[in-house]
């Protein structure tokens, strides 16, 4: 698996976990839902990553996205 489809899979994961706490627990929880699509977006426009980057940093092979630069 590369850093690319890391990511994403990471962030569809968080963004089902908040739906089902928004819904069992706080409508609160829908802020992290937010959080990420705001990341997941301006990560499309600026390549910036926090997550690729500590992925990085622990071996992952990057994918086209999240690559050197």
């Amino acid at each position: 698996m590369n850093i690319d489809r890391f990511v994403l899979a990471f962030a569809g994961s968080v963004v089902l976990l908040s739906v089902a706490l928004a819904h069992f627990v706080s409508p609160w929880w829908l802020l992290l839902t937010v959080f990420v699509g705001a990341n997941l977006l301006q990560s499309a426009f600026t390549g910036f990553c926090p997550l690729a980057m500590i992925l990085r940093k622990v071996g992952l092979k990057p994918g086209c996205a999240f690559g050197e630069r």
